[in-house]
């Protein structure tokens, strides 16, 4: 799955006899449910399901039905199952080769999220299937199944997906709703004979049901965890190609088939990539990625395994709209969910403690495909960043280790964070490259045929990589999976003698909010290289160690940004990088500005080292140096929120460094300019337009005014960049015309990205008249929430105070697996201290105390933010002073 920040918006069969009462499982998601443990009994396994749906999407509800094929495993008078918001009409179980038995009490258990049936007599150990009727609701947002309502040229449409990841399979069926129950599916579906139904496997069988309607039945599935399985119907075009056996294929709302040609060509060269990767071919017939309309708190794809569900602005390149970013990003998000295929679906963690297995080795495999597939996209600067953001949540006292420990539905929803996906890619990566990349491809080859169609723990991978490699690593994984926080590395001395340079090196530990911690003990494999020299490798145990280093001059330690951890030097060490700094390679210079911003704002160096190195960074520097340069400056930039004077002296230190960058780049594109500075444009108008460069505004306003009267006014690389300058910058009359624009748009990718823009003013009473529009059904249902978010970008005390305000109505708006954590991420950019007592006040009022770890964290965040107003920013200040801005 590929997840998405709150603000990147800124995402059966024939039954027995029936009863004699209706049972109901309603859905209840309340502090109780949330705590109440998700792991079933053991005693009865599942071992295939035939699954018949009849939707009644007009109605928003369906019928099911289901007939299990399970082995009874211990004598039990009961069977304990799945189930969330439907309601049973007849449960049946039958003996292999006997008679149904008399049919079953049935109770509900709404916390828990089960249905128990009780048999009047033990049942005996053996084979069964048991037929369950039953109907169900169809949501409106993504969990179970769920309609899309968008808009067409020809009008209205409604299209129905399916989402299960990690526990909502049992809103579709009543089911053993855990990973580790792995079985195999049949599924059927009764549907309007005009609409496309696509699930997991190729078509089967179609007949005609009569009444305009079609039974489509699919193949079988192999063996898989229910969170895999998929169904989607609708007004559907598909598109297809072969990539070696297997039938690649998209499918998008009629009429979109050309803006999925990207997509399409993309997946069968990732396909033939993973293929020779995994050393085991993908055993599916066919290859599915479904483009839907609408968006997630939670997620922007799903790794349904042979259906692949992602809504169209993380698949489709629309081209009124899309750019060089878009197509990179739609690229690496299919190599994400496609590397599920392998880490995932067909080798599944056995229960969501091992998460990162699945999320973190998708996140590494995307970027190292991206990498290797598209060189000229130069994304390998973009470990950084993973990097810096997983450290980012893990430097503070609410993060957690990358294998956790999960009891809850809600626990398991909130372990899709930055430590599962962006630390486990990182640890990944330092663990490759220490062990070699030819021997960790031989290590996950064997990983797969070991355990394909299984279930796993992080130790399993371990055991093969070693096997394979015939080099120890469990004990560096385990010191960076099974423990939470980031080694520092305090380089203590650095002697030139004989042409090599001696380092003293000693291990701490880097945190944003606890300067007294004792530091944890970690095994670190260090890199360290002079300018020019040759690396030099060693492991820190211990927490100390002497590396030898080639030739004399400034060390870079962490050559090559492959190990996950912060180095702080000396003074005179940082002094000499700083002099070299436009010498370094551009991922150690982007690695050195990560540290130097990190180390400074938690009070370990001067804060103002960081503007010393932009100071240093030459104009021609790599286009995403610059890039990360623009973001850090923004980043500081709202820490000056409130404070107009101090801001100003700020952003005229900021526009000076960029504009001249800028004016290198321009707002036309040159003849065979290099897709990083396509990038790096759109950065940079964006970033400069959001510090008030008056340049930067009256130009993307002109553009604005122009568009009708030039269509050259503005291009498509640009134009979502120029509306959200105009957007951020708006008056009234400019907001009424965006608004009007959002109405009238028939697209619904460009027409949700314009409720978005409609939310980022400045301008308080605007951002109000935002908030007051996502209560509406104007927006559409899952643009709402994402509205909210775009609001507390700019204004969090205001957006998370109007949410709280209007829960019960922005309940309806959010995922339910995004419930605990969506409201306190609205205040986390707040520099209020009055917000750390509401979000708690929140926390302890909707939250279950064991789920608590989001709002926590969201006041960490926010206390962070105080501390480096308070106490970083003066020195911020006395350097621009010094500086003459």
């Amino acid at each position: 799955m590929r997840r998405c920040t709150l603000v990147s918006a800124i995402v059966l069969a024939l039954a027995g006899a029936s009863m004699s009462a209706v049972a109901a499982v309603p859905a209840k998601h309340v502090a109780a449910a949330q705590q109440a443990t998700t792991q079933l009994p053991r005693s009865v396994r599942p071992t295939h399901y035939d699954v018949s749906v009849t939707p009644h999407a007009e109605s928003l509800s369906f019928d099911g039905k289901v007939t299990v094929s399970v082995d009874v495993l211990e004598p039990t008078s009961s069977i304990t199952l799945n189930a969330l918001d439907m309601s049973f009409s007849s449960v049946t179980l039958t003996p292999a080769n006997g008679k149904a038995l008399s049919a079953p009490k049935v109770s509900v258990d709404a916390e828990k999220q089960t249905a128990t049936f009780t048999f009047d007599k033990p049942l005996a150990k053996g084979s069964y299937k048991l037929a369950m009727d039953y109907t169900g609701k169809i949501g409106t947002q993504a969990n179970g199944l769920f309609a899309i309502d968008y808009d067409t040229k020809a009008g209205k449409k409604r299209a129905l997906y399916t989402q299960f990841e990690n526990s909502d399979a049992r809103r579709f069926i009543p089911s053993w709703d855990e990973p580790n129950y792995k079985a195999t599916f049949t599924l059927d579906a009764i549907v309007p004979s005009a609409e496309m139904a696509i699930s997991n496997m190729p078509v089967a069988k179609k007949t005609d049901a009569g009444n305009g309607l079609t039974k489509v039945e699919f193949q079988s599935s192999p063996k898989m965890s229910t969170y895999l399985l998929f169904f989607g119907l609708g007004d559907f075009d598909r598109a297809t190609a072969m990539a070696g056996k297997t039938e690649v294929g998209v499918v998008t709302q009629k009429g979109m088939l050309s803006q999925a040609n990207f997509a399409l060509d993309s997946a069968k060269t990732i396909l033939n990539e993973y293929n020779d990767y995994f050393g085991t071919p993908y055993p599916l017939p066919k290859l599915d990625n479904i483009a839907s309309p609408g968006r997630s708190q939670f997620f922007g794809a799903m790794e349904n395994w042979g259906a692949i569900y992602t809504f169209e602005y993380a698949l489709l390149l629309d081209p009124t709209i899309s750019t060089q970013a878009d197509k990179q990003s739609v690229f690496s998000i299919q190599a994400h969910e496609m590397a599920h295929q392998w880490f995932g679906d067909l080798v599944t963690m056995r229960w969501w403690d091992d998460l990162w297995l699945n999320e973190g080795f998708a996140s590494w495999m995307e970027a190292r495909t991206t990498e290797k597939l598209h060189p000229e996209w130069n994304t390998k600067l973009e470990q950084v960043d993973v990097r810096e953001g997983a450290m980012s949540r893990d430097a503070i006292a609410t993060t957690h280790p990358i294998v956790q420990h999960v009891e809850t539905v809600e626990q398991a929803s909130q372990a899709f964070d930055a430590i599962t996906y962006s630390k486990g890619q990182a640890v990944i990566g330092m663990l490759e490259g220490y062990v070699g990349s030819d021997a960790w491809r031989d290590g996950v080859r064997l990983y797969m045929k070991q355990h394909a169609y299984g279930n796993t723990v992080s130790d399993d991978l371990w055991h093969a990589v070693e096997t394979a490699s015939k080099k120890p690593i469990s004990d560096i994984a385990h010191d960076f999976t099974l423990q939470p926080g980031i080694p520092m590395i305090k380089v203590e001395s650095a002697t030139c003698n004989a042409g090599k340079t001696t380092l003293q090196l000693s291990q701490g530990e880097f945190t944003r909010d606890r300067p007294d911690k004792k530091p944890l003990s970690w095994r670190v494999p260090v890199i360290a290289q002079t300018l020019g020299g040759a690396p030099a490798r060693t492991l820190v145990s211990g927490g100390k160690a002497t590396l030898d280093v080639p030739g004399c001059g400034p060390v870079v330690v962490n050559a090559g940004q492959s190990g996950y951890y912060r180095t702080l030097y000396a003074p005179a060490q940082f002094t000499a990088l700083k002099d070299n700094f436009g010498k370094l390679q551009p991922i150690d210079q982007l690695g050195t500005l990560g540290d130097t911003w990190a180390l400074g704002m938690a009070g370990l160096r001067p804060s103002s080292d960081f503007l010393d190195l932009v100071q240093a960074t030459p104009a021609d520097a790599d286009p995403q140096i610059w890039g990360d340069i623009a973001g850090d400056l923004s980043g500081l930039d709202n820490y000056y929120q409130g404070d107009d004077a101090r801001q100003a002296a700020f952003r005229k230190f900021a526009i000076a460094k960029l504009s001249p960058v800028f004016a290198r780049v321009g707002w036309e594109p040159k003849e065979g300019e290099a897709d990083p500075v396509k990038i790096l444009r759109t950065q940079l108008i964006g970033t400069l337009g959001g510090l008030g460069d008056p340049a930067v505004i009256k130009e993307a306003r002109r553009r604005f005014d122009a568009q009708d009267k030039d269509p050259k006014a503005m291009p498509a690389a640009l134009r979502r960049t120029i509306l959200g300058v105009v957007a951020k910058n708006a008056d009234a009359a400019t907001w009424d015309r965006l608004h009007a624009m959002a109405k009238a748009e028939k697209t619904p990718l460009v027409k949700d990205q314009l409720y978005t823009l409609l939310s980022m003013p400045r301008d308080k009473a605007l951002a109000q008249r935002a908030l007051d529009l996502a209560m509406t059904d104007e927006p559409g249902a899952t643009n709402s929430s994402s509205m909210i978010g775009a609001v507390s970008g700019q204004h969090p005390e205001m957006a998370f105070d109007f949410a709280v305000a209007h829960k019960a109505e922005v309940d309806k708006k959010v995922d339910s697996s995004a419930s605990s954590r969506y409201y306190p991420a609205l205040a986390s950019r707040s520099l209020d201290p009055a917000m750390v007592g509401k979000v708690k006040a929140f926390a302890e009022k909707y939250v279950a105390e064991g789920s608590r770890r989001d709002a926590d964290t969201a006041v960490a965040n926010i206390e962070y933010r105080i501390k480096v107003r308070d106490e970083r920013l003066p020195a911020i200040d006395a350097w621009l002073k010094s500086h003459g801005a």
